[in-house]
């Protein structure tokens, strides 16, 4: 009998699934989510308070959190805070109330990425957290790759980082997807809407007040290692990219 000299079998490998930490003190929510998202292909587990969802993100970094706002012993808000202290860059996608818009503004000062508002469809949670999770792009080692450089801030786009004059400033994805945008044209004058449509494409329901926070986020941390006109207001118009040490225009 002849031996015949086959190739080895060519071994499939399959990406690792995305994974979301589903927050919620009503079980009901926590089940219909996981459904969900595990019906689009995602990695899920689930914590019922504050204080069990950052045991889990410091045991298993989860890709992304949604978290509720209104829960006991320690809400959304007190958890989004606490991860953001620590320099944690997770995205965090918010559920809240229709009447918390109050809370909804603070979670994005905070540095939430997004928020759906209760009663919610859960396809439009599986969007959301497929639209923030297309902004991260994957998770990969940071790797040497182009930047956009103005005066002494520069913006790594492969590695999702930021620096001011060398000195690594954290930012929500959120946050470094609208300083993108404003330093990939420096001249230009951006609306709200633009800057929306540009994170979120066309018709998305966020409003300009959330874009408004983003921007005092961003001028806070800056403004910290004295970048204090790193983005200009143009009245009725909306937001560019001002001072960055050096001649830009």
């Amino acid at each position: 009998m002849l031996a015949l000299d086959l190739p080895a079998p060519s071994r499939i490998v399959c990406p690792m699934p995305r994974s979301v930490l589903v927050v919620d003190d009503d079980p009901h929510i926590r089940q219909l989510l996981v459904f969900a998202l595990g019906k689009a292909g995602f990695a899920t587990s689930e914590a019922a308070d504050g204080e069990a969802a950052l045991a889990a993100v410091e045991a298993d970094a989860p890709d992304l959190v949604v978290l509720d706002i209104n829960m006991p012993r320690m809400d959304g808000l007190e958890v989004c805070r606490r991860l953001r202290g620590a320099g944690g860059d997770t995205p965090v996608l918010f559920l809240s109330s229709r009447d918390d818009e109050i809370d909804r503004v603070v979670g994005i000062e905070l540095g939430a990425d997004d928020y759906v508002v209760k009663p919610f469809s859960p396809r439009e949670v599986v969007a959301r957290v497929q639209a923030v999770l297309r902004r991260t792009g994957a998770r990969a080692p940071v790797v040497a790759g182009p930047a956009i450089r103005h005066g002494r801030l520069t913006l790594d786009l492969d590695g999702w980082r930021a620096e001011w004059a060398g000195e690594a400033i954290a930012l929500t994805l959120t946050e470094f997807s609208i300083l993108r945008t404003l330093a990939a044209h420096p001249a230009k004058v951006f609306s709200r809407d633009a800057i929306i449509d540009r994170l979120h494409g066309p018709g998305f329901a966020i409003t300009d007040r959330t874009i408004d926070s983003h921007i005092r986020n961003l001028r806070a941390k800056f403004g910290a290692l004295g970048a204090t006109d790193l983005i200009e207001t143009r009245a009725g118009i909306g937001y560019r990219l001002g001072n960055c040490g050096d001649k830009i225009r």
